[in-house]
């Protein structure tokens, strides 16, 4: 998990009090502690608890007041309803209320903390359950889902482009989707009624390919048995997509060129040329300007098609999405597989979030499909995900990559005692999130409370 439950006891016996948060603490859970209803809610805000333990009896406001104030709040905690006072009418009144369980003092401690397990078990199952159906229903855009910034900015720059109708390019990382761009633009542009034809140019080969893109007369050469109009007339009013366009050879980027400059094309063997409206978005993952350098591909129509260039943000730099990106793969692959996984554990979505994905989507799609595969029951977990997701990054060679857990036991010449490691590895979370307090007292399992008195201390 990516942090322990927090608990907040509520409780004006301080002997009882200090029981409990021991008690509490010992089981793992990050625990704070309040003598009256309004010093609660006064912190609750900050504490952010997962549950509630109140006593009914409160000097001011009493444990009632507490529980209905809660329930007023966006996400309210469960609550654990405790008191020396336990009548069956009481124990009513609290659970009708909106109190998740009720005890009676003295408080058995074993049947205390199972209650309390339950409790937190179940408020976790419903947090991912609602997370989990939030993520599902994200909107998309054509295909693509996603809601982070970069994403948004894309989307806007395809809106705007698809009412121009110059050539577009898209360039991006492998596994970025490529192919849900180009759709994009045809969908949101005056073309979305006409053909949309997409077409991988490195799965032509080279000798047919002048053919395939702009057709050819019978008995051009030796199989043409019967005319062919190609690509380019079957896309004529609407938009052809061209993938990996630095994979075709240099003698037909000059054809491909007239066509886009008027429109002109001549089938191989033809006698007369065919006029024809079409839209292209070419895409690829090279660099077209180092090939343009290199002198495999022409300048001219590089210029041509990079007027309207759309980049596509790799998955490393699209933030939040990634998580929801995960939980949709996992639902999807889930139903077409007919498999139970619903969900991903804390644990693996920690590793998710670590790992770079050099293969973007297609690869967190595979790898959420192999975790669904085989992962037996409702949780993903990280034994579900594949080896180079578990432990990313130990092959690389520079000194900035060496695992920080052991630089941070490595500074200085003596090992460090708990605190000082304890200390280190804050100011190291830190920096991870920039800086970010809520953000790492997530990641160390903590209240912010805890994770400032330890800044303090340190």
């Amino acid at each position: 998990m990516s942090r322990s439950a927090r608990i907040l006891v509520v409780e004006d016996d301080h002997t009882l009090a200090e029981l409990l948060v021991e008690e509490l603490e010992a089981e793992g859970w990050a625990v704070d502690a309040q003598d009256s209803a309004e010093q609660a809610l006064a912190i609750v805000d900050e504490f952010e608890p997962d549950l509630v333990v109140s006593d009914l009896q409160l000097p001011g406001m009493d444990g009632l007041g507490l529980l209905a104030a809660l329930r007023k709040r966006h996400a309210p905690p469960a609550v654990l309803m405790i008191s020396a006072y336990g009548t069956v009418e009481r124990a009513v009144a609290a659970l009708q209320a909106g109190a998740e369980n009720f005890l009676t003092k003295p408080l058995d401690m074993d049947h205390f903390v199972l209650s309390v397990r339950r409790l937190v078990d179940n408020r976790r199952l419903h947090e991912e359950v609602r997370r989990f159906r939030e993520l599902l229903d994200s909107p998309s855009f054509h295909g693509m889902q996603g809601s982070s910034r970069v994403m948004r900015i894309l989307y806007d720059r395809v809106r705007q482009v698809a009412k121009a109708d110059g050539a577009v390019l898209v360039t991006g990382e492998s596994g970025t989707g490529k192919d849900l761009v180009a759709r994009a633009i045809h969908a949101e542009s005056g073309r979305s009624e006409a053909p949309f034809l997409a077409v991988n140019c490195a799965g032509i080969p080279a000798d047919l390919m002048e053919s395939e893109f702009f057709g050819h007369a019978e008995g051009a050469f030796s199989g043409a048995d019967r005319a062919r109009g190609g690509l380019f007339r079957e896309a004529d009013g609407g938009t052809l997509f061209l993938d990996e366009i630095g994979e075709m050879p240099l003698s037909l980027q000059a054809k491909l060129l007239r066509a886009l400059q008027d429109g002109r094309i001549r089938p191989v063997g033809a006698d007369r040329e065919h006029q024809v409206d079409v839209r292209l978005v070419a895409a690829t993952n090279k660099d077209l300007s180092e090939e343009v350098r290199s002198g495999e591909f022409r300048e001219d129509l590089y210029y041509r098609l990079e007027a309207f260039q759309l980049e596509i943000p790799p998955l490393r730099d699209r933030g939040e999405d990634l998580e929801m990106l995960a939980m949709q793969f996992v639902a999807r692959h889930a139903v077409a597989r007919q498999r139970p996984a619903r969900s991903i554990s804390h644990e693996a979505l920690s590793l998710i979030r670590a790992y770079p994905w050099p293969g973007n989507v297609r690869e967190l799609s595979n790898a959420m499909e192999r975790a669904v595969t085989f992962c037996e029951d409702e949780v993903v977990g990280p034994d579900h995900l594949p080896e180079r997701v578990r432990q990313p990054r130990h092959d690389t060679d520079s000194a900035d990559t060496a695992d920080p857990l052991e630089s941070l036991l490595q500074e200085g010449e003596m090992l460090p005692s708990l605190d000082e490691l304890r200390a280190r590895y804050v100011r190291y979370v830190l920096d991870r999130v920039d800086g970010n307090k809520r953000r790492a007292a997530a990641l160390l399992g903590v209240g912010r409370r805890t994770l400032y008195r330890w800044l303090d201390n340190a």
